[in-house]
């Protein structure tokens, strides 16, 4: 939460967290042997040596996608092709992230389309099958390619199980592909019959390689394509569809090669594509001004938290907070008797990262909270922020987990000139590391057991990349429905390499991105671009931290139009709830970006009279995450298409599902404070609307309906009455011709 830094780290090495061969604790795998495709090839050499060079399924049962088989022989991820005749060339496969070093993502349900460069030498024909499996099954399952143009193959599957999936492509220059395609072509009778004699040879081979059914029915069709019938009966046979079908099922596979890697994707909980947060302080949940709040009285907050939509209640730490230099309020160094000091100064005299505030309640309290969340449909999330306060129990317990200076004392976090003394950062690169990270993962593992599985990590960028591989693999082995949310606002690298390490989620910069052409520009960045199939976007408009001049100075209308486009670009966003819903905007001083008496040092008492008075969002906040709920084109980030709109203070963009059944349109105005008008020229192919025909919109916010044309439309937006348009697309209003009248 806090943007530190240890004041003396710039003098040291830095620790080599890119490596691939980084170590973990004693007892545990490597950070790099857990990630490394290398440990999945050695995996699959032994199986796939072991399978018959002609090893097909007997009679495979289909499964979904279509002509899918179970049981496929498994891929053989050999570099290079030993034997000469094998002539197919296998590149630029997609998705593969850093070479197949990390994972793609996905969330149960979901398909995985898988495209590659495929050719031969020649003109031959080639068969491309895309095989799959979650790891630990014993088959492999199979998926047809099929060719797109330019010697472009694509495949999928899909993952329908938490945990890691992974996939390989196999390709073979297959016979009966190229002969077919030549009888087709043949004329002359002799070209013909000679064609039939040749099929009639590859046919009867596939007839001894199958079995059963399958191997009377190819052996009876080897022997009409040479009997007495009619040639252009014969030749019609060896067109035959169901030839087609069972050829390719009993194929010729002695010379198949397969892609040189097997690549991964990690498989999440939906909540990991499609969340709705809600950050709150349970110390402010008081029943009256000044009175510490308890875990009993955040549970009079789930049923309003339900109603207004969020999923998520995200909690900072929970933890007892120390005494030694704690902040008092508005960050003042010189605390009364009465200050709560920060939440993020984490353990005192009553314990650290595994204990509870006092305050608060008891763990069963806790524990009780949980449950109550769950029976309203929100889970609770947990602030991991590995720091310590000067009298955590660690500090005495291991002080060689912290930087010690030359006068004896601890250093404690800076970035300067802001000083942070209520803070100790760990050393990461104490010689007793491999403890430290054991600890570390024990902290997530025991929040685990008392029901937590949702972690908003709180500056991730600052610990070892190599330590979070780990970490969050050997959690995600018992806890494959863990969620990480990263909280790492920094350089655009370090915040991809998190999330390819595993978080499953990222903050953005979002609450900075303001003007038409950078928005416009980073939501394509991060829902087009490769990056996608890793990094998912969760956006805040504010936090306890981040208050933006465009919140401080926009009004009413520009805390609207943040929250509006938060909750529909992306499918996973946030907010700082209570102030968020009171628009609170003011900083502590011109140019910063923290609260004028922040709920991170005092006390803040909102009651419910005030936060759901005229004065307040809810209305509105309720509204936005009932259209997210009802819309599932809001539910997830890759089809977000933006319009061109003639006036640059307006912004124009589409959702759709894949089968365009439900199409939402916005409009939001960036002006916070004048009415801004311009007109459409909509995709239309992107929206599947018709050019020739009229189609409607429903405004899900005002609930006016419109009737459209083409892609020109004038749209106007006064930000003080309604500053966003969210729109349903009806693409086919009725006429008379739909009533049986006509």
């Amino acid at each position: 939460m806090i943007k530190k830094s240890v004041a003396d780290e710039k003098a040291q090495a830095p620790v080599d967290s890119s490596s691939d061969s980084a170590v973990a604790p004693a007892k545990t795998p490597s950070a790099g042997d857990s990630a490394a495709p290398a440990t999945a090839i050695a995996r699959e050499k032994d199986s796939a040596a072991k399978s018959a060079a002609t090893a097909e399924p007997k009679n495979p049962a289909p499964v979904k996608p279509a002509a899918v088989s179970k049981g496929a022989p498994a891929p053989e991820p050999v570099p290079g092709a030993p034997d000469g005749r094998k002539r197919v060339i296998i590149e630029g496969v997609t998705p593969e992230i850093d070479g197949g070093r990390f994972p793609v993502k996905r969330t149960v349900g979901e398909s995985v389309t898988v495209e590659a460069d495929i050719f031969t030498d020649g003109h031959d024909a080639l068969s491309c099958a895309l095989q799959y499996r979650r790891i630990g099954d014993a088959e492999w399952r199979e998926s047809p390619m099929r060719f797109l143009n330019n010697d472009r193959w694509q495949g999928e599957f899909q993952v329908l199980e938490l945990g890691v999936y992974e996939y390989g492509i196999t390709a073979w220059v297959d016979p009966f592909k190229s002969w077919r395609h030549d009888l087709s072509r043949w004329i002359l009778p002799e070209d013909i019959a000679l064609a039939l004699r040749i099929g009639e040879q590859l046919i009867k081979k596939a007839s001894e390689r199958a079995a059963g059914e399958d191997a009377r029915w190819l052996s009876r069709r080897a022997e009409a394509l040479v009997s007495d019938q009619a040639m252009d009966y014969r030749r019609q046979l060896g067109l035959d569809d169901e030839l087609v079908r069972l050829m390719d099922r009993h194929a010729d596979r002695r010379l198949a090669l397969s892609y040189h890697k097997i690549l991964r994707v990690t498989v999440d909980d939906e909540r990991a594509r499609f969340s709705t947060w809600y950050e709150m302080f349970p110390r402010s949940c008081g029943q009256a001004p000044g009175k510490h709040g308890t875990f009993k009285d955040c549970e009079t907050w789930l049923p309003r938290l339900a109603a207004l939509g969020f999923d998520v209640l995200y909690f900072p730490p929970i933890h007892p907070v120390g005494r030694i230099n704690r902040k008092g309020k508005n960050n003042t160094l010189t605390p009364g008797p009465d200050d709560v000091g920060s939440p993020w100064a984490i353990g005192a005299a009553e314990g650290g990262h595994k204990d509870i505030l006092p305050e608060l309640g008891t763990l069963e309290d806790f524990r009780q909270l949980v449950q109550k969340a769950k029976e309203h449909g929100i889970e609770i999330a947990l602030d991991i922020a590995l720091q310590c306060a000067p009298d955590h129990p660690y500090v005495k317990e291991h002080p060689d987990w912290f930087r010690w200076r030359p006068d004896g004392t601890v250093q404690y976090a800076e970035n300067p000139p802001k000083k942070y003394q209520d803070i100790y950062p760990f050393n990461f690169e104490t010689a007793d590391w491999r403890a430290l990270w054991d600890e570390i993962k024990s902290i997530f593992e025991f929040w685990i057991e008392q029901g937590v599985r949702i972690f908003r990590v709180d500056n991730p960028h600052t610990k070892p990349f190599a330590m979070w591989e780990w970490l969050i693999a050997e959690i995600k082995k018992s806890t494959p429905n863990a969620i990480f949310l990263a909280e790492a606002f920094t350089r655009p690298k370090v915040m991809h390499r998190l999330a390819k390490l595993g978080y499953n989620q990222s903050y953005t910069y979002y609450a900075w991105r303001n003007n038409k052409w950078e928005l416009t520009e980073y939501l394509n960045e991060l829902t087009q671009g490769p990056g996608r199939e890793y990094f998912r976007p969760n956006f805040w408009p504010n936090t306890p931290d981040i208050l933006t001049d465009y919140l401080q100075f926009g009004g009413r209308p520009a805390f609207m139009s943040r929250l509006a486009m938060a909750a529909t670009m992306t499918a996973s966003y946030g907010i700082y709830g209570p102030a968020y819903e009171m628009m609170e905007h003011i900083a502590i001083k011109h140019g910063s970006e923290e609260y004028l008496d922040s709920e991170k040092y005092q006390l803040r008492y909102r009651g419910f009279k005030e936060l759901d008075g005229p004065n307040s969002l809810r209305d509105f906040i309720a509204l936005i995450n009932r259209i997210r709920k009802r819309n599932p084109a809001l539910q997830a980030d890759w089809r977000l298409r933006f319009h061109d709109i003639s006036n640059d203070q307006l912004i124009c963009y589409s959702k759709s599902t894949e089968d365009f059944a439900n199409v939402i349109l916005v409009v939001v105005n960036l002006d916070p404070n004048y009415t801004q008008s311009g007109w459409t020229n909509l995709n239309l192919a992107a929206l599947d609307i018709d050019p020739q025909q009229p189609y409607q919109v429903h405004d899900l916010l005002s609930g006016a309906n419109y009737n459209w044309n083409g892609p020109n439309n004038y749209v106007e937006l006064n930000p003080h009455r309604m500053p966003a348009h969210v729109m349903l697309l009806k693409r086919h209003p009725h006429t008379e011709r739909d009533f049986d009248t006509f």
